[in-house]
């Protein structure tokens, strides 16, 4: 054999090796993820991973899951544009609201929160934004689910322990303030809700920047040590009586504060607090009712993030039907589910013809448990509303029924192996793909969930409490530390103020970017970011 056979042999092994490498790579990827293959998790932030699953259907699932044991990886709420008094915001611009913003997990604030997951929440008036159900959001119990509702959606807790809420009520005489000093009670009738005739409405700082009462009634502001949480009696979240306001309404509501907002008959009941009093809030929920199929008992004690849901698909490794017209057909799928290892985020992409039709609430179940290994999980909105964000990006394809005249082609998810590929449209290929963030018409909606990395509190000694300062620009005097946070004011430059002392020690915070300092300027007292202060001695 001379050398010219041998070279020909060569390159034809050479040829059968590249054959036999490209076949076999090719069938590696023809293999939906659901079929068993195991390397398809992608590491997206500290212990949490995201994949998507192609199913034959044929169907897209996106899935981020959570290790409960990463002590770093936490589950919190989101509420659009921040306040539960109504509004829309997208999915990606929720979990840019509450990236870098402080947070209360390690039972301090001080914190901030690594957005890594975002997906859409719980169903709402499409008129006014107001989600339906509750809503726990980072300790605050912000919005209460209706007594026997139906069910109240997945929670999950400062020992994080998560739970799908069942049919809770709010006993009576449960829900209360109290003068510490003369273990005085009174009862509240509803939090961050519009205040009729002779109520106390508790309003917290997610119902928006102040009480929007506008009228007569007595209102008292009190700075808390820490949020009101869900603390049945004896056990309470403490605070004090900074302000009483009489007549005058619409009392804004700092970050760390609260305000009880009397009408009528119920002024009365607030003539027990003076400036200064030390005060309790309890709050109880009873999730056990024999109402219930099957009747449970849940222990909602320091509950840390809490949104409503819809159909409980899936209960200690059970399937439960519905025969609801919502559940039997098939639609885009937004669902969290959980077992002892992990939390998913679950979103379905549907009414996409040929690409992703969607899926039934059985369906939803069987792939959660049967695939993920879950054992708990309830859906949330689903439909147009259906959005997953992973580090900002949009990892799904939104209303996809409303996209026209596109061309849609496989794209890597950025940073990822080719087995999460995911569907991106391009409006001209020769254009190349658009920004994920982009792509879609990502629907505006009321809350959602997020997974979440806990970044360690950071602070700035540049300043101490009595230090004069003015503004080296016109600055927004801020409700909180962050961008997050509702604007009390605008101050002009050249403005002269004082650094306040902080009740709970969170001068010089790091958030949103930006170390923050509570002041006090021309009579408004509130935050603004370091950069915007100078010294103003001489």
């Amino acid at each position: 054999m001379d050398y010219r056979e041998r070279n020909s042999l060569k390159r034809i092994a050479t040829a059968g090796f590249l054959w036999l490498l490209a076949s076999i790579i090719l069938l590696l990827l023809a293999v939906p993820p659901a079929e068993g293959l195991s390397n398809g998790w992608e590491t997206v932030g500290t212990g949490i991973e995201y994949r998507m699953f192609r199913l034959p259907d044929p169907n897209n699932v996106h899935v981020a899951r959570m290790d409960r044991s990463n002590l770093s990886a936490i589950i919190e709420s989101s509420i659009a544009r921040g306040r539960l008094s109504g509004g829309f915001e997208t999915v990606t611009g929720m979990a840019d609201r509450y990236d870098q913003a402080i947070n209360y997990w390690e039972q301090s604030w001080g914190s901030r929160n690594k957005v890594v997951v975002a997906i859409n929440g719980n169903f709402y008036d499409t008129k006014t934004g107001i989600p339906q159900g509750g809503q726990i959001h980072s300790g605050w119990y912000a919005k209460r689910f209706d007594d026997l509702g139906g069910g109240s959606g997945f929670a999950w807790t400062l020992n994080r322990t998560p739970f799908i809420g069942r049919c809770v009520t709010h006993p009576h005489l449960k829900q209360l303030i109290q003068k510490i000093s003369t273990q005085e009670t009174i009862e509240f009738s509803g939090i961050n809700e519009s205040r009729e005739g002779d109520e106390l409405i508790l309003f917290t700082p997610q119902y928006d920047s102040n009480t929007r009462t506008n009228d007569s009634g007595l209102e008292i502001l009190i700075e808390m040590t820490r949020p009101t949480l869900i603390l049945p009696t004896p056990s309470y979240a403490r605070g004090y009586v900074r302000e009483i306001k009489n007549g005058t309404g619409s009392t804004s509501i700092p970050f760390d504060h609260i305000v009880l907002s009397a009408s009528g008959s119920a002024i009365a009941d607030l003539s027990i607090f003076e400036l200064g009093d030390e005060v309790g809030v309890s709050q109880e929920i009873t999730d056990f009712q024999f109402g219930c199929d099957p009747p449970t008992w849940i222990d909602w004690t320091k509950t840390y993030a809490s949104i409503g849901g819809s159909f409980r698909f899936l209960q200690d490794n059970a399937i439960v039907d519905s025969s609801d017209i919502g559940a039997l057909e098939r639609h885009p799928r937004t669902a969290i589910a959980y077992n002892d290892s992990y939390i998913y985020f679950i979103v379905v992409d549907g009414r996409f013809p040929n690409v992703s039709i969607g899926m039934t609430i059985h369906e939803l179940a069987v792939f959660v448990k049967d695939t993920l290994g879950a054992a708990w999980g309830i859906a949330q909105d689903g439909g147009g509303s259906s959005t997953m964000v992973i580090n900002g990006k949009v990892v799904n394809i939104p209303n996809a029924e409303l996209l026209t005249n596109k061309i849609y082609l496989p794209m890597i998810f950025p940073g990822g192996s080719s087995s999460s590929n995911s569907i991106i449209p391009r409006t001209n290929a020769s254009l190349g793909p658009i920004p994920q963030q982009d792509f879609g018409l990502q629907r505006a909606v009321a809350n959602g969930m997020l997974m979440v990395v806990v970044e360690p509190m950071q602070r700035s000694f540049t300043y101490i409490p009595d230090n004069a300062v003015k503004l080296s620009e016109a600055t927004a005097i801020r409700l909180g530390p962050g961008t997050n946070y509702g604007i009390l004011a605008t101050a002009a430059q050249g403005s002269q103020g004082v650094i306040l002392e902080h009740f709970n020690h969170l001068n010089g915070v790091l958030a949103k970017g930006s170390f923050w300092w509570k002041v006090s300027i021309g009579g408004i007292i509130g935050w603004v970011p370091e950069e915007a202060l100078i010294s103003a001695v001489n």
